[in-house]
């Protein structure tokens, strides 16, 4: 089956984009069965926001604890609840090994 070079409209940006006979080529290889929607740049944006890239504006809360193995002070991504210890990086190594 011969590919022709196909215009598409994006979804987002509503721009025209050209939909290639190689992209045809290898969307049928891998059974792909959908057109795509958006054009290139609305494509990377999509992604890169999934990845966080984007929309990550503000840092993680840290929470200063003291770890159950070792005792050295160290800072952890949640906030911890009194029933279950807490360990630093290397202590939670080697918990898990």
């Amino acid at each position: 089956m011969a590919f022709q070079d196909k215009t598409l409209k994006c979804k987002d940006c509503g721009v025209d984009f050209v939909f290639t006979a190689g992209e045809q080529e290898f969307y049928a290889e891998k059974g792909f069965e959908n057109e795509p929607a958006r054009c290139r740049e609305c494509r990377d944006a999509k992604k890169r926001s999934r990845e966080g890239g984007e929309r990550q504006t503000s840092q993680r809360e840290m929470h200063e604890v003291i770890c159950a193995g070792c005792g050295i002070t160290t800072q952890v991504p949640f906030k911890p609840r009194n029933d279950r210890p807490v360990y630093c990086r290397e202590c939670f190594t080697a918990q898990r090994s």
